[in-house]
């Protein structure tokens, strides 16, 4: 009969509790390892299902998904002119959180280029996409809006039309999909006392100058809504995106693009790279760090139980060789005992990982790679862990037996 399995059974509570014990932070760490791959996926989800060729934003900037970026909206008009472009549509997207049926609602406002993008390429599970250019909006579900709810945003309400599953921001919020109006209007909407206030002092910036001494009609004017006033500029968006004609030199219409003053152009892989070194770069550190540290702790904690186990056999460790058995055989019996402990471990992280990923509040996902990596690292720590036992039971002499 093998003699590690002789040996663990007659030490099977301690050996099952730390085997769960390993199981246990083994989970943590794959599941670490899938946050990150979830990090990953989340941040560039909306760049590789938005489908753009070219990313125009504000000059001097890394983009939206990287810092506040604006430029007219009537840059699209501009970026259509050049030669190569397909076609080019405005691009809105920020986070707003509000308090919806007594609970907070934090969402990504994604505004979609109507009516040329109605939403048709969004992935639906339930409902439709936008039919008009105002009130309605498609919600993930992770924000628990049923179809047909009622949302108040700003002054204006809006009706849940679509449901999709999966679609988040790279902050993990759940992405709601508005027209670009509708997304501008809820971003750039204020109190109507904060309004009032500002007609206030536009009126009275107006009074210091001598144009509106000559000119008291420009009171009038100025006291009005924004939308009179042909000096103020329409709200602005965060980038245009550019979909290159076919064979189109991407090269040629970026380097023509980058020849504004106004603007900086990125491609989509240049976008996803600004994107991931700024955003989940530190994530992936810490991350990473917490790696390590529990692939420490478990080593550690392997090699105590082990070595614990060898000092409960001193006396059958000094007996083997009193009769002759090869240092082999002992070396294999610690040896074999942690990779056991090793297999059995990794297995229940695997298997309760099933079930708890799937509820984790971010993304998880476990790809085959990061399990075999894994795999690799519990066999190296399971033979590390050994070589505490295997040194104590190298140094057993075999008189021992005789003493006890």
């Amino acid at each position: 009969m093998n003699l590690a399995l002789r040996d663990i059974r007659h030490n099977v509570g301690r050996f099952a509790l730390t085997t769960i014990g390993i199981g246990l932070l083994l989970m943590i760490v794959m599941g670490m390892g899938g946050i990150y791959r979830g990090l990953i996926r989340e941040a560039t989800l909306l760049v590789d299902e938005i489908g753009a060729d070219l990313w125009v934003v504000q000059g001097s900037t890394r983009g939206p998904f990287a810092e506040i970026s604006r430029i007219p909206a009537n840059l699209e008009d501009r970026v259509r002119a050049v030669p190569g472009v397909a076609a080019a549509r405005r691009f809105v997207s920020h986070t707003i959180q509000r308090e919806h049926q007594g609970r907070p609602l934090r969402l990504v406002v994604q505004g979609l280029a109507w009516p040329e993008d109605k939403g048709d390429w969004v992935p639906l599970v339930a409902g439709r996409a936008l039919r008009q250019a105002h009130y309605e909006m498609i919600a993930d579900r992770s924000l628990g809006l049923p179809l047909g709810e009622k949302l108040k945003l700003g002054k204006d309400v809006y009706e849940v039309v679509g449901l999709t599953r999966g679609m988040v921001g790279s902050g993990g919020d759940g992405l709601a999909f508005f027209t670009v109006s509708d997304a501008t209007a809820i971003q750039f909407d204020v109190p109507g006392e904060a309004m009032r206030l500002e007609r206030a002092a536009r009126l009275g910036r107006l009074e210091q100058l001598d144009l509106g001494r000559v000119n008291p009609l420009l009171s009038e004017r100025a006291v009005g809504p924004d939308r009179e006033l042909p000096a103020l500029a329409p709200p602005q968006v965060s980038a245009v995106l550019v979909t290159l004609a076919e064979g189109a030199d991407a090269a040629r219409v970026a380097a023509t693009l980058a020849t504004w003053p106004d603007v900086t152009v990125y491609s989509t892989p240049q976008q996803k790279t600004l994107l991931l070194s700024g955003m989940v770069d530190k994530a992936q550190r810490q991350l990473g760090l917490f790696r390590v540290l529990l692939i420490i702790i478990s080593t550690i904690i392997m090699a105590l139980i082990l070595y614990t186990l060898t000092l409960d056999k001193i006396h059958d460790i000094a007996l083997l060789k009193l009769i002759g058995a090869r240092n082999g055989v002992i070396v294999g019996l610690i040896l074999q005992q942690a990779l056991l402990m090793g297999a059995l471990g990794y297995g229940l992280a695997w298997w309760l990982g099933q079930y708890a990923f799937p509820r984790f509040p971010r993304l998880v996902v476990i790809e085959r790679p990061d399990l075999l990596m894994l795999a690799g690292i519990v066999l190296a720590i399971s033979v590390l862990a050994s070589l505490l036992g295997i040194w104590k039971a190298m140094r057993v002499e075999p008189n021992k037996v005789l003493a006890a």
